[in-house]
Parts: C-alpha cells; structure tokens; sequence
C-alpha cells in the first residue's frame, strides 16, 4: 500500500490549498481515510476522517468549517480542501487509511496503518 500525498506549498494568511492523497495496492473507497498534520515542536493530530460506509466525516475542532474532504473514487484519491488558513495550520500534513470502514473520530486517524509521506503548508505572509 502506497498513499502520495502532494499540493502543499506557501499561501497567505486567509487563503487556499487543496491537497491530494493518490493511493495505490488499495481501493480508498472501501476504508475510512483520513488527514493528520504535525507542525514543529508539536505533537501530530488528526485532522479530519471520513467514512466508507456512510461519508460522514469527523473534524477537528481547529479545522471545522474551514477543511474539507472529498473522494474520487475513479482515480483512487482523496482531496482536502482547505480554505481561510491561518498561520496556526502551518505543518506537513499527511493522509492515512487502515482496513476500516467508520473512522473513530479524528484522533483514531493517528494510529492508522498506512501512511502516505507529507507534504508541507506554510501560511505566512
């Protein structure tokens, strides 16, 4: 199992970024799948997670109304949309899935099996 993440970059303060997490030796739409980031100094957290079963998704308070998570399912890939950043959200971020249909909220997406390698947001201006 492999996850790509990539779409990182520098944004300013209130802008945009969406990140990709392309899979390959699983099919996302059968598994939760989740986002998790780790800035310097700080312990990693999850972020956000989304079902397989039902779609619902899980958020951390940090992140709620602000991120998004989408599938395509066609392309095996998984998008977080992430708007209004602050310099707070600066970190790599990474997704990560595990053979489990219902997340157990975002903290659950920490422990998950399958990791992609990050990709790093800085919201600076």
């Amino acid at each position: 199992v492999q996850l790509q993440a990539s779409g990182g970059g520098l944004v300013q303060p209130g802008g945009s970024l969406r990140l990709s997490c392309a899979a390959s030796g699983i099919t996302l739409d059968y598994y939760a799948i989740g986002w998790l980031r780790q800035a310097p100094g700080r312990e990693r957290e999850g972020v956000l997670c989304i079902n397989s079963v039902d779609g619902n998704t899980y958020y951390a308070d940090s992140v709620k109304g602000r991120f998004t998570i989408s599938r395509d399912n066609a392309k095996n890939t998984v998008y977080l949309q992430m708007n209004s950043l602050k310099p707070e959200d600066t970190a790599v971020y990474y997704c990560a899935t595990d053979h489990v249909s219902r997340c157990t909220g975002v903290a659950g997406v920490e422990r998950y099996d399958y990791r992609g390698q990050g990709t790093q947001v800085t919201v600076s201006s």
